[in-house]
């Protein structure tokens, strides 16, 4: 998931309750039975096993584990505490968060030195492939985790971006961000368009992005590179990563490449976007001043809209699937073991807890909106009810659709590097008019520089 509230960093240990909660769940030790709401045969053999492994290993004095997040992850982490206390009364937990680059930015040096490294990192999806590669955490195909049997629990393309090149398991997912198209609908309507007029085609949505500022005013787009982001995601051959092929091969050149540029470069110059980038002030605004009317982006995107960036709107926004039959995911977040932790017992049942558990995806979907990467979770009554931020559009059935068609996409480590250096070079297209298969050749032999150093 991909975070856009900008929060002061903060630590906290919250220890584990002296006591349960009048009527709640009864405390239980670390060699306590699986999770009760976990049905799922692989999913409870997996935690009573990492229950076992905590036996084995808890002293008479509590253990504190820490565990390394960013907002708004980190709100996922904290509401769920209570529960987890009850259950492992004898684990504190010391929730460390970080803004979303500072906290990857001291993940990375902590990896890369050894120093300060927590017993449980978070990581968005952007630097996962990056992550992953760094063979810095703990496989969790391997014992004791033997995370491989849980593979068929969660959505299927989850596990392929967490695995590296060497087939190591580097994390289990949290959450998804199923590709959608966030509108306005009153707007859509005061232009005479229809979703259909939407999502018909690219050149229909262009088309109607024309209309609607014609009509409105608004920008159908913040920004065109959000086209380039959604197409480079979408439909790709079976083993190709986004940038890389199985081989390591660069692809940035590819006709893929010269689609998306070209698309986003028509979107710009037919003036349906707005020219602002995310999380800026301008952003923003933006939603706020009626000025941005869409988005293409993980249906996370939706609860930032109810919760911070334009709760005013309520009611107004529908979600649709991607233009031109496009599946796409765009962000996620994943948990975490280093290699050099200090608490692997206790920080795999709190993996378990935070990615495994029915009741604890359930509950930050509530907390945050976040979309589950749990099949158990997206398969809840919960995802039927109505989203009145959306209008009432049950849209978490959309979204359960949408994820189901995503391919296994292969991630690399050089995936971050490699998704600035062609965001840069759409901006050279775009702002300074480079051409560009040019701009593409110069992205593929900085990227190829760059992944040899």
């Amino acid at each position: 998931m991909a975070r856009g509230a900008h929060r002061p960093a903060s630590a906290a240990v919250l220890p584990p309750p002296s006591a349960p909660r009048a009527g709640g769940t009864p405390r239980r030790g670390p060699g306590a039975a699986p999770l009760r709401d976990l049905t799922m045969s692989s999913i409870s053999r997996a935690l009573g096993l990492a229950a076992l492994a905590l036996a084995a290993t808890a002293a008479s004095a509590a253990t504190t584990i820490t565990v390394a997040t960013f907002p708004d992850l980190d709100r996922a982490a904290r509401a769920a505490l209570p529960r987890w206390h009850a259950l492992h009364p004898d684990i504190a937990v010391k929730i460390v968060s970080l803004q979303y680059a500072d906290h990857h930015t001291a993940m990375t040096t902590a990896l890369a030195t050894g120093s300060g490294l927590p017993d449980v990192m978070a990581i968005d999806f952007k630097f996962i492939g990056k992550f992953a590669g760094s063979r810095g955490f703990e496989d969790l195909n391997k014992p004791p985790y033997d995370a491989g049997a849980l593979r068929g629990q969660f959505v299927g393309y989850t596990f392929a971006q967490a695995t590296n090149a060497q087939g190591e398991l580097a994390a289990l997912p949290a959450d998804i961000g199923p590709g959608t198209l966030l509108y306005r609908a009153d707007l859509v309507a005061t232009a005479g368009l229809t979703e259909a007029d939407l999502t018909r085609s690219w050149d229909s949505f262009i088309a109607s992005g024309v209309k609607l500022k014609a009509a409105t005013g608004a920008n159908l787009l913040a920004d065109s590179a959000d086209i380039v982001d959604i197409v480079l995601r979408s439909n790709l051959p079976p083993g190709d990563g986004i940038y890389f092929d199985h081989a390591g091969k660069v692809l940035v050149d590819g006709p893929r490449f010269v689609h998306a540029f070209e698309l986003g470069r028509a979107a710009h110059r037919a003036g349906i976007d707005a020219g602002t980038t995310m999380w800026t002030n301008e952003w923003v605004a933006g939603f706020r001043s009626n000025r941005i009317a869409g988005a293409m982006m993980g249906a996370w995107l939706a609860g930032h809209l109810k919760n911070w960036l334009a709760p005013e709107t309520s009611g107004k926004w529908r979600s649709a699937p991607l233009p031109a039959g496009a599946a796409a995911s765009y962000g996620g977040s994943f948990y975490a073991i280093p290699r050099r932790a200090a608490h692997k017992p206790e920080a795999w049942a709190f993996v378990l807890f935070m990615t495994a558990d029915k009741q604890t995806q359930l509950a930050s979907l509530r907390t945050l909106d976040t979309f589950p990467a749990l099949l158990a979770a997206q398969q809840d009554p919960l995802m039927d009810e109505p989203m009145p931020f959306l209008g009432g559009q049950k849209a978490r059935e959309l979204w359960r659709d949408i994820a189901a068609k995503v391919p296994a996409i292969p991630v690399d480590k050089y995936d971050s590097m490699a998704t600035d250096v062609i965001r840069a070079e759409y901006q050279n297209v775009i702002a300074q008019g480079k051409d560009i298969p040019a701009a593409l050749a110069d992205a593929k032999s900085l990227i190829e520089h760059r992944a040899r150093r």
